[in-house]
């Protein structure tokens, strides 16, 4: 297993966004469609993951960002990996994956990622449109494609990539106050990295996951 170059939970805290939270008007199943109908100027806040990226050529890949319809409101549906695995072992992450030949489009392959690994069915599933691609450290280029996920629903974690399947209240990852900035000054003169974390109870959120969520944060408030 390739071990990771810091512990991303040992990092001091540098600062935090602070922006205020997102309404809870903002933040219902109806607002979220009615949103990604529109064309709205906004600007996505850019991640040093590109700069850091192995000067090689990108690999496709598309995550799930399931907002479920609980009646207590939404949640993000959000998976912490396996320990063994040999990347990103142990994060949290979106279900989702690389892309295959045979996937149409990147919506296609975060609807099947998600469904190998976690067993989350499309019928449950109501795509509402695409964030900008975010290029990571390991050398990928990650859509992320929001959807509402309508319960009830079963879901079957895969063992070799899934340990544990969560949620977390949407109204709490749209919050600046939630959103730390945190950096490490890498080994070997490869640079100093500045990341999000959006720690939730036990849960650490941080990486391209976090950097993820910042844009839909932007996105949803402009």
């Amino acid at each position: 297993m390739i071990k990771p170059l810091f512990d991303p939970m040992a990092m001091l805290v540098d600062g935090v966004a602070g922006e205020a939270a997102l309404l809870p008007g903002q933040l219902s199943a109806e607002a979220v469609r009615a949103r990604f109908a529109r064309t709205l100027p906004w600007d996505p806040e850019a991640s040093d993951e590109a700069l850091l990226a192995p000067p090689l050529r990108l690999r496709r890949a598309a995550v799930l960002v399931p907002l479920v319809e609980r009646p207590e409101g939404l949640t993000v549906l959000l998976t912490k990996r396996t320990d063994h695995l040999s990347s990103h072992a142990g994060q949290v992450s979106f279900p989702g994956g690389r892309a295959e030949e045979l996937d149409s489009s990147p919506i296609e392959t975060a609807l099947r990622e998600t469904e190998e690994e976690i067993g989350l069915h499309r019928r449950h599933i109501e795509i509402v449109g695409v964030l900008p691609d975010h290029v990571t450290i390991s050398a990928y280029r990650v859509t992320p494609v929001v959807a509402l996920v309508t319960p009830p629903f079963e879901l079957n974690a895969d063992p070799n990539e899934v340990a544990e399947i969560f949620e977390v209240p949407l109204g709490f990852l749209m919050a600046g106050a939630h959103h730390e900035r945190r950096s490490v000054e890498l080994p070997e003169g490869a640079g100093r990295r500045t990341f999000y974390a959006m720690p939730y109870e036990e849960y650490f959120i941080w990486g391209a996951t976090a950097a993820m969520l910042r844009n839909l944060f932007h996105f949803l408030r402009a």
